[in-house]
């Protein structure tokens, strides 16, 4: 019997049965494939699939080589592993794989050029995924409530994350080999895709996203702005988010106190940094955790950390008032009043009638007179010279 001639025979008619089509890629060998057993099944070199494949329950596939997908891969029910201590490996292809169980030992980095989802679990074992960041229809997928393991400074996901449940989700993503995470907690009911990517560069200067955003251009609540790092974070539903920081953050230029920290969002509209709030901060000046209010990811280009204070934490009053719209000193700014609670503020005209009173002031008299006796009061004051009780 010719012994290559029945080996031929026999692969073909197991791809056949098991509606596998594997066309041979440069550089790769498959003489072989049973995804139906429980045995692992080893692929030593790049894997192009055309037609249908599968890992059923408790069955496992290994990558040593790349994964090329132009076919159906993505109602798997097993274990996918990519292992390469020495190669960076790539996934690749025109169709989406989707892997039950997923884990990585990659060193040299696992590399994806089409989105991959996860429906149970990933493990980083070793080795980073990234994916391409000028390109935001490519990302890691977590689905079905997936959950990970194993990040860390040398294990995360260097690009972009998707997450498509309505659930409290930490994106294990950094910017080469730092590690940053991101959280967002969803407000509503209604499951909404979030996705994410970290990166710690200057936010004046974006390397793949487009425009600038200017860290001298913030509203008048705010006094300075992280200018060595931001996150992406896009989505359609209201969320809070927690952001993190460490020692390359640089706290101390930011703030004296960790309480006087803000999370800070670029709005899209107007083109200048908001204070998106700090409804909670834990950590020090080398390392913490900010929780952020309510806030819609896509009508801010990105985030960052911000403060309310600078220099010494001293009460600072800026007596120059320009309620034009332009968004300098729209309002009467003093700074520093979040470390003295139970302010009050009093402003008077030049023959000493009151003209705005508050209690905890929030620096946002812009002008209007609340003073029954003052002529027109619902527009703005005339210019001229006012005085303050504080």
């Amino acid at each position: 019997m010719n012994t290559k001639k029945y080996l031929t025979k026999t692969v073909n008619e197991s791809l056949n049965k098991y509606k596998i089509n594997i066309k041979p890629v440069k550089k790769a060998i498959l003489l072989f494939i049973h995804i139906l057993c429980f045995t692992p099944v080893i692929c030593q070199q790049a894997l192009h699939n055309y037609g249908g494949l599968k890992i059923h329950e408790d069955g496992a596939i290994g990558f040593h080589g790349s994964l090329i997908n132009d076919g159906d891969f993505d109602t798997n029910e097993g274990l996918a592993g990519f292992y390469n201590d020495t190669e960076e490996l790539f996934i690749q292809g025109s169709s989406k794989p989707v892997f039950f169980d997923m884990e990585v030992q990659t060193p040299q980095d696992l590399n994806l050029e089409v989105s991959v989802g996860v429906t149970n679990f990933f493990n980083f074992i070793n080795g980073r995924i990234t994916t391409p960041r000028e390109n935001l229809a490519v990302s890691l997928e977590f689905l079905d409530e997936a959950f990970y393991a194993g990040d860390d400074d040398d294990n995360q996901v260097d690009g972009y994350i998707t997450t498509k449940e309505n659930m409290e989700f930490t994106f294990p993503m950094g910017d080469v080999f730092r590690l940053r995470p991101l959280t967002v907690v969803p407000e509503g009911v209604e499951a909404s895709p979030y996705q994410a990517a970290y990166f710690f560069e200057n936010p004046n200067n974006p390397s793949t996203l487009p425009g600038s955003f200017n860290t001298d251009s913030y509203e008048n609540t705010l006094s300075i702005i992280d200018n060595r790092e931001y996150w992406d974070l896009n989505g359609i539903l209201p969320v809070q988010v927690r952001l993190t920081w460490d020692e390359n953050t640089d706290i101390p230029t930011l703030a004296d106190d960790i309480s006087s920290l803000r999370v800070v969002g670029f709005s899209t509209v107007l083109d200048r940094w908001l204070d998106l709030g700090n409804q909670q901060v834990t950590g020090d000046s080398s390392s913490g955790v900010i929780t952020s209010g309510i806030f819609v990811p896509d009508d801010f280009s990105a985030l960052t950390l911000g403060s309310v204070l600078k220099g010494n934490g001293d009460i600072i009053v800026y007596t120059g008032v320009s309620p034009n719209g332009d968004g300098l000193n729209d309002t009467f700014i003093v700074e520093g009043l979040e470390a003295s609670p139970d302010n009050e503020l009093y402003l008077y005209n030049r023959w000493g009638v009151q003209i705005f009173h508050m209690k905890n002031y929030d620096n946002s008299f812009d002008g209007t007179s609340e003073a029954r006796s003052t002529y027109n009061a619902a527009k703005k004051l005339p210019a001229g010279t006012y005085y303050y009780l504080l």
